[in-house]
């Protein structure tokens, strides 16, 4: 391990929205280093949510990604011989991480013609409590919840 902690560098918050969660989550939806490629994928997204929706696609965006936040992971520790699902609080900015990958991650598993449909789709059905990125946290909370009775061993 190193001895100092890694400096994160600031993000630059993006040109639309003038918010640094926008320029976070298209640094993950970009592949290559194509950034304006996925700014183009995400602002598209964003209106055609706004056309689905008749409200504000950003809005709709943050709602999405704010129900697909996680509160608590079960992390996997051996004691013993056996290894126990040990549920635990997720740190603020490994929550925000992780519902950015998941709203990511399913979309681009979705049906659709472009990458920003499927976004779209996905964000839209995110909002709603509904979705394949949702349906994930949701499972992520009932598994710590059925392992709470191993909460005792958390370092």
């Amino acid at each position: 391990m190193r001895k100092a902690q890694a400096k994160k560098l600031p993000l630059a918050p993006d040109p639309r929205f003038n918010d640094k969660l926008v320029t976070r989550f298209v640094n993950n939806l970009m592949w290559e280093g194509k950034k304006s490629g996925a700014f183009t994928i995400f602002y598209d997204a964003l209106d055609k949510v706004a056309k689905q929706t008749n409200e504000d696609g950003y809005e709709v965006w943050k709602k999405a990604l704010s129900n697909v936040t996680p509160a608590v992971e079960v992390r996997s520790r051996r004691i013993g011989g056996a290894t126990f699902q040990i549920p635990s609080e997720v740190r603020a900015d490994r929550k925000i991480s992780l519902s950015i990958k998941w709203l990511i991650r399913y979309s681009r598993e979705r049906n659709g013609r472009s990458m920003a449909d499927k976004l779209a789709n996905e964000i839209v059905a995110a909002s709603k409590g509904e979705g394949a990125a949702f349906k994930k946290k949701e499972d992520t909370h009932r598994m710590a919840e059925a392992n709470k009775a191993f909460a005792h061993f958390r370092i």
